[in-house]
Parts: structure tokens; sequence; C-alpha cells
């Protein structure tokens, strides 16, 4: 992860569950076999040059694991 979360994430929402993950293969191979899904919301972050931002997140969850690969989709300030 090349950013810090420095916020709780808000106005999360569940983007894709299940089959309709394009990353399901890949995610079941690395992390295990359970219910996936993708979901998206907003938090401030820090990057590692120092800057702090707002910003919408996209990660994948699954059932029991948490929170995995946290990604920067675009900054909104």
């Amino acid at each position: 992860m090349d950013f810090r979360i420095l916020s709780d994430v808000s106005n999360v929402e569940t983007i894709a569950r299940g089959r309709g993950i394009g990353e399901l293969k890949r995610l079941r191979r690395v992390y295990g076999k359970v219910n996936w899904r993708k979901r998206k919301g907003i938090a401030r972050i820090k990057l590692e040059n120092g800057t702090v931002k707002l910003a919408e997140l996209h990660w994948y969850e699954g059932t029991g694991l948490g929170r995995r690969e946290y990604k920067i989709k675009k900054y909104l300030g």
C-alpha cells in the first residue's frame, strides 16, 4: 500500500459480489474460498510524499477475512 488511511471510510457501497468480481479466481487462490465483495468508499488518506487528500477507495472484502487490496480510484479534493 503506497498510502495510509487517516479517517474512517464513509459512504461504503458494494459494487460487485461473487461471480460479478473479475478477480474472483485470483482472490480465492491467494486468500481462500470465502464470500467476496468488491466495495468502495471515501476516506482521507496520506500519500508517501506526505500529502493528505480525500479519495475514493476500492477494495475487496472477504467474509471472516476483512478488507484486502485497497486502491485509490480518484482524488476528490
